[in-house]
C-alpha cells in the first residue's frame, strides 16, 4: 500500500533533495557555507551567510516559502513570507549532505580567507 503523505502549506514530504550540495554553487564555481533545503520542490541552496544566498534567490524565484535545514543534525523549518520558524514534516531522504562533507564546501572551492567573504547572519 502507498504511503499518502499530509499536505502541509509550503512543504512536499516526498520530495527528493536536488543533490548534496547549492545546485547554484556547483553551477558556478562558488562555495557554501551552510545548505538548506526548499521544503516544497527539494532544491539545495547556500544559507543567508553564505556569499551568494542561493536558498533565499530561490525562494523569490519561485514562491516556495518554506526550507529545511540540510545540515546533520538539525532538524528546523523556517518560513520566508512569515519570517519565523514554523513546524516541519518528515521528508524524504537524505535529511542532510553526507557527514564527510566539508563545511563550508564543496572541497577545493573554498577560499582561504573565506571567513572574511560570509555576510552577517
Amino acid at each position: 500500500m502507498k504511503q499518502q503523505h499530509e499536505r502541509v502549506r509550503g512543504i512536499n514530504p516526498a520530495v527528493k533533495p536536488s543533490g548534496d550540495g547549492c545546485v547554484e554553487c556547483l553551477a558556478s564555481g562558488g562555495w557554501w557555507l551552510h545548505l538548506r533545503r526548499c521544503a516544497e520542490c527539494g532544491h539545495i541552496g547556500c544559507c543567508d551567510t553564505s556569499p551568494s544566498q542561493h536558498a533565499t534567490r530561490h525562494f523569490h524565484q519561485s514562491g516556495h516559502p518554506v526550507i529545511a535545514s540540510f545540515e546533520p543534525g538539525e532538524d528546523w523549518f523556517y518560513d520566508y513570507e512569515k519570517d519565523a520558524a514554523v513546524a516541519g514534516a518528515e521528508l524524504a531522504p537524505p535529511r542532510s549532505h553526507p557527514l564527510a562533507q566539508p563545511v563550508p564546501g564543496p572541497e577545493g572551492r573554498v577560499p582561504r580567507n573565506w571567513r572574511s567573504l560570509l555576510h552577517d547572519g
